[in-house]
């Protein structure tokens, strides 16, 4: 109801099956793998704030047993939510409207390299140019947010799906890896001041991982291969600037 309200009907639905599409993909390796897991939860919020929703997350109720299951379960979500959000992206697109360039106030959405390339595919522009203005459609606005909250999920970092991958895949530089990623995040926050948030989370949780049952079990190849996909993933959909405000 508050996506709806924030939205439309395509929005809402777009949104939510891009969101739980994602945390269905946690759901299912964390049964795969007899590990308890809760079914969604999904958190609305006042239809102002943007979308109607501050996202969605299952409660895993078992200790991970490896960093083969760790993989699994952390890479899962973020992948089956980027191959809804492309095509939700890309319909999207194809219903949105180039218009001239004019100096307008309000919110200004950043680009990924993901919607960069669709738009100079699909509608023949750059979204960054300040020559022309995307109107985007109520779907291709929630294709927006699913890459955005699926970069924001993998963030290098603790209990974020993106820390559970980094990880599995390199154990023993995690921690050096993880702080290198929240020094960034202080010049990124010049820019969009919302990564100073962030870093100010990171700080109060800290960069610790949960520990596994067992440390010692090494990655198969198709773990590695997920977990360079969701590394991939998350280079195509970081967004480096994803507000700004137009006065």
């Amino acid at each position: 109801m508050t996506t709806f309200l924030a939205g439309g009907f395509l929005f809402a639905v777009s949104l939510i099956l891009i969101l739980g599409s994602h945390e269905f993909g946690h759901y299912w390796a964390s049964r795969k793998n007899r590990v308890n897991a809760s079914l969604p939860y999904f958190i609305p919020a006042p239809p102002m704030f943007i979308a109607g929703t501050f996202g969605a997350f299952i409660r895993i109720k078992d200790p991970i047993p490896d960093r083969r299951v760790m993989m699994e379960i952390g890479a899962a979500g973020p992948i089956a939510g980027f191959i809804v959000a492309i095509p939700t992206l890309i319909a999207g697109l194809f219903m949105s409207r180039v218009t001239e360039g004019v100096h307008l106030r309000g919110l200004s959405f950043g680009s990924s390299i993901v919607l960069s390339v669709f738009s100079r595919i699909i509608l023949g522009v750059d979204p960054l140019s300040p020559d022309v203005n995307i109107e985007l459609h109520p779907v291709a606005f929630a294709g927006w947010i699913g890459m955005f909250v699926t970069a924001l999920n993998l963030l290098p970092i603790g209990q974020l799906d993106g820390g559970h991958i980094i990880y599995s895949l390199f154990r023993v530089r995690y921690n050096i890896l993880a702080k290198v990623f929240f020094v960034l995040l202080f010049p990124l926050g010049y820019y969009w001041t919302g990564w100073w948030f962030w870093a100010f989370l990171i700080a109060l949780f800290g960069f610790q991982h949960p520990p596994l049952m067992d440390e010692s079990a090494v990655l198969e190849k198709r773990h590695k291969i997920m977990g360079y996909i969701a590394v991939i993933i998350f280079l195509l959909t970081f967004t480096p600037v994803p507000f700004t405000v137009v006065m």
